[in-house]
């Protein structure tokens, strides 16, 4: 008797993404590189690749039109994937991702930010350092590079820019830990 496989939670969620922001150009080139990046932080941190890969693959799906219904994309994707039945672990790894509690508290997001579970572990410092790795055309870059980029994207008077002062040392702390522990 042959057995049959489920697929994974990290395949199933490739999928997921793709048909949300798969025709995103950049968008869709940054996913795949965060993914990639996930798969080896998994296996070198020894993490569940099945949770981090399905939220990497999974952290930028709010920015799709059909669910953007804030315009917080982290918000929005987390929103998406809890009325799809998606565990509520992922749910609040893409919530939160990338010090997305800044954003959120400052927008007046933080009541409906609050449902999802803010988990503080190396999981999800995982998630963000691989989100913070990798450029929006998918090529690695350090974290100071691609803060810089994103700021020059969005401008002075992005919500990012207007939490600089707590979220950028939150980054920074957060790329040293998983540094660390890569260097041991």
């Amino acid at each position: 008797m042959t057995a049959v496989l489920a697929p994974t939670r990290a395949l199933l969620a490739r999928s997921v993404a793709e048909s949300l922001i798969g025709d995103s150009g950049n968008r869709w080139k940054h996913t795949a590189g965060v993914a990639q990046r996930a798969a080896e932080l998994a296996d070198r941190l020894d993490l569940d690749p099945d949770v981090l890969v399905a939220a990497a693959w999974l952290h930028d799906v709010g920015y799709a039109a059909p669910i953007a219904l804030t315009g917080f994309h982290p918000l929005d994707g987390a929103v998406h994937l809890s009325a799809e039945g998606w565990p509520a672990r992922i749910a609040g790894l893409v919530a939160y991702h990338s010090g997305a509690r800044f954003v959120g508290a400052a927008r007046g997001l933080g009541e409906q930010m609050a449902v999802f579970p803010d988990e503080r572990s190396l999981m999800a410092d995982a998630l963000t350092y691989a989100d913070q790795t990798v450029g929006p055309t998918g090529v690695r870059v350090d974290t100071e590079t691609r803060y810089a980029e994103m700021l020059h994207r969005q401008g002075p008077c992005s919500w990012n820019a207007k939490v600089g002062a707590d979220r950028r040392p939150y980054l920074r702390a957060i790329a040293a830990r998983v540094e660390h522990l890569l260097a041991v």
